[in-house]
């Protein structure tokens, strides 16, 4: 009995088998201060174990799946495979085996998941939680609206127990869907800055309430507190305090750009781990630009497809809003990854070869 594979699954299989070994690797090889957040995670120093708040949540996690016992190399060999197999269960795409831009940008962030993810890490929820939103959209089993709230209900649930900021999603995508129907020219590039604009009127609204801009009290006020430290060489700090309007303006146009198109970091060129990033940053964004603009102007054929945009792009404003760091905003966006997994092969998934 034969058993047959296509070219594109056995590519897959080897990919995936290679960054398991990686991941394997570098469990025991990364610098210290990829440790701080697994050794927070695992040691819990200050007793913040519970149900609500990404630490404490991840704490509870490792601890009733006993994961917090092992050893990180075994960690790392029972995480990367079962998020490998959730990649494989969205699918395999259509030509992944050739080797073009796209597909080598997937293969960095295949190889991203296993530097990122092959120790405790918040992002291996984020990512198994996220992607049970691509199985909704994919299937296509339930109508638009319907995975449209369902998928609400998964941000909202997700903003109340681990990231508070997941909660600012769905507000800022159902806006920027309602701006896609402005007849305006450069109608993707108008959209990106419709959705930075809406974070500024959050930010400003923040202010009457509370008294602080939204990125004045989170990423600026964190950044503040470990300035000159060695773990924060990569901070993300506006160039003018945002403690005013246009100073929180600046600061989230900064902060967007930053951690989207991070053309400001090639201050760093010594060092050649942080261009690499800078560099799959800037082609993986362009990328997904260039896939929404084909999903806009097929908008009525990619209905389902056009959410999983506006969700990526919403995400990307809030991060703009929140990230403290170039280093983590990389990481977060890993656990994003079945999202923009999706976004980019879409098309190719269901992709049947004529005879």
């Amino acid at each position: 009995m034969k058993f047959l594979i296509t070219k594109n699954t056995f590519f897959f299989i080897q990919l995936t088998c290679f960054c398991l070994i990686v991941g394997i690797v570098c469990s025991f090889i990364l610098p210290a201060k990829y440790y701080n957040d697994a050794e927070i995670i695992i040691n819990d120093p200050y007793n913040e174990i519970g149900l609500i708040g990404s630490y404490p949540f991840t704490m509870f996690f490792y601890k009733i799946t006993l994961l917090k016992y092992l050893p990180y190399f075994l960690i790392a060999a029972i995480q990367l495979p079962i998020l490998f197999y959730v990649l494989y269960k969205i699918g395999i795409p259509y030509g992944f085996n050739n080797l073009n831009v796209k597909n080598v940008l997937v293969y960095i962030g295949f190889f991203l998941i296993a530097l990122f993810i092959c120790i405790p890490s918040k992002e291996f929820i984020n990512f198994l939680y996220l992607s049970s939103i691509i199985f909704i959209f994919k299937q296509k089993k339930y109508s638009l609206n319907r995975c449209i709230i369902y998928s609400f209900v998964i941000f909202a649930i997700f903003g109340i127990i681990f990231r508070s900021y997941y909660l600012f999603i769905p507000f800022i995508s159902i806006l920027m869907y309602l701006f896609t129907f402005v007849k305006i020219k450069n109608k993707t590039f108008s959209i990106v800055l419709f959705s930075i604009f809406i974070s500024i009127i959050m930010s400003f609204s923040y202010k009457l309430i509370v008294g602080e801009y939204i990125s004045e009290s989170t990423r600026e006020m964190h950044n503040l507190e470990r300035m000159g430290s060695q773990d924060a060489q990569s901070m993300i700090q506006s160039p003018i305090p945002t403690d005013s309007w246009y100073g929180e303006t600046i600061g989230i146009f900064y902060g967007y750009i930053s951690v989207n198109i991070p053309v400001n970091a090639l201050k760093h060129i010594l060092k050649p781990q942080v261009i690499a990033f800078i560099v799959w940053q800037l082609f993986i964004f362009y990328l997904l630009y260039l896939r929404f603009q084909k999903c806009l102007i097929n908008r009525n054929n990619l209905k389902y497809e056009l959410w999983v945009f506006l969700f990526i792009f919403a995400y990307f404003v809030v991060q703009g809003l929140f990230e403290p760091d170039l280093g983590s905003s990389i990481r977060h966006k890993i656990g994003i990854f079945p999202l923009i997994y999706y976004a980019v092969y879409y098309e190719k998934f269901n992709f049947k070869i004529q005879k």
